[in-house]
């Protein structure tokens, strides 16, 4: 909208300039037409008419023409990108869906082996309570054993022979004893290796899960960025085709402006001048734009301006700052207005060397409302 409105003001002052020259031209057949009646004395200033060269005007036009053909060029390659970057997310939500599907069936094969390593622990421990009760079963036995040991060394007192037999069969059962309490112990060791193993594939398991979870909500919002930059290109196709129509409009209104400068044969040098007004104010407003981008957005500021004198240097295709000071204002927008200046870099340039001649010393006014 902004450059629409720019583009009507740099019509608006050819508009204006062809209604004067008609306007003049009507005044100056009424004039004739009085001094073939009469001889009056002239009653006022006699207004100098400047020629137009039609190569001039044939060339300014070529130019506007050319500048809205690369405008053009340049809003459909942006497009074109737009359109590249919406079919590149499209590809990585694709691939994306793909890896997720992958990661689900990895975690359910692992889930499956998760629920087969709890299988065999509840064997193991079905085992191993087994494995205990065996030898709870040894242990009384042992402990039936250690009275009959006892009730054999009472009898040692009136038999050393029986004595020693028994004593022989004792150690035996000792000896057995101690083998299968080592093997308990080594069954407990292999029941906790394998419950500690089933612990950390459920772990894993949940790890893998959790990791599901957050690719699945990456994916969810990778595709809600692609139908955005869709929507967003659709909506930027629909305003480039109203950008070409306005295009069309406005260079068919300005086919007619110049056909009809083209048939003229002088100007008045005020309108001309009214032009070039016309072009630094839009400079103007186009570099206060610019500056006011800059500010930081301070409550403070809000409602008040400064005046600052800008001067600028043409390096060929725009125009670098050169210096900047205040002219009038609030001190702290001043100050705030001054950082904005220097950050701008660089300034656009006009095509009219008369026009860039009085944007190189300018005052502006900045005020954020």
């Amino acid at each position: 909208m902004k450059e629409r409105r720019e583009r009507q003001n740099h019509f608006g002052g050819p508009i204006f300039v062809s209604i004067l020259l008609h306007a003049a031209l009507a005044a100056a057949l009424l004039w004739g037409v009085e001094f073939t009646m009469s001889d009056p004395k002239p009653s006022g200033p006699i207004v100098q008419a400047v020629v137009i060269d039609p190569q001039i005007v044939e060339q300014q036009a070529r130019q506007i023409r050319e500048q809205r053909e690369r405008a053009a060029k340049l809003e459909q390659q942006r497009l074109d990108k737009l359109r590249r970057e919406a079919d590149q997310l499209e590809k990585n939500r694709r691939a994306e869906e793909e890896r997720i599907r992958k990661l689900k069936e990895q975690q359910a094969r692992d889930a499956k082996a998760a629920r087969e390593a709890e299988a065999a622990l509840k064997k193991q421990q079905q085992e191993q309570k087994a494995a205990e009760a065996r030898a709870a079963k040894e242990q009384q036995r042992i402990a039936e054993l250690e009275a009959q040991r006892k009730a054999q060394e009472d009898a040692l007192r009136k038999a050393e022979a029986a004595r020693k037999a028994k004593e022989a069969e004792a150690a035996k059962a000792e000896q057995a004893r101690i083998a299968k309490q080592a093997a308990a112990e080594k069954a407990e060791k292999e029941r906790i290796a394998r419950e500690k193993a089933a612990a950390e594939a459920k772990e894993k398991a949940r790890k893998e899960r959790e990791a599901a979870e957050k690719a699945e909500q990456e994916r969810i919002a990778k595709e809600k960025a692609a139908k955005a930059a869709a929507e967003k290109a659709r909506k930027e196709k629909a305003r480039l085709e109203q950008l070409e129509r306005e295009r069309k409009e406005q260079e068919a209104a300005l086919d007619d402006i110049f056909s009809g400068l083209e048939t003229e044969s002088s100007q008045n040098s005020a309108a001309q001048q009214r032009y070039i007004d016309d072009e630094i104010g839009r400079f103007s407003a186009i570099y206060t734009q610019m500056i006011q981008s800059k500010l930081l957005k301070d409550e403070y500021l809000l409602g008040k301006s400064c005046v600052v004198n800008i001067q600028l240097l043409p390096t060929g295709s725009d125009m670098m700052l050169k210096n900047v000071a205040v002219v009038s204002g609030d001190a702290r927008v001043c100050a705030a207005t001054k950082s904005a200046v220097t950050q701008v870099g660089s300034f656009p340039m006009s095509k009219e060397a008369s026009v860039n001649d009085k944007l190189r010393n300018i005052n502006l006014t900045v005020q954020l409302d």
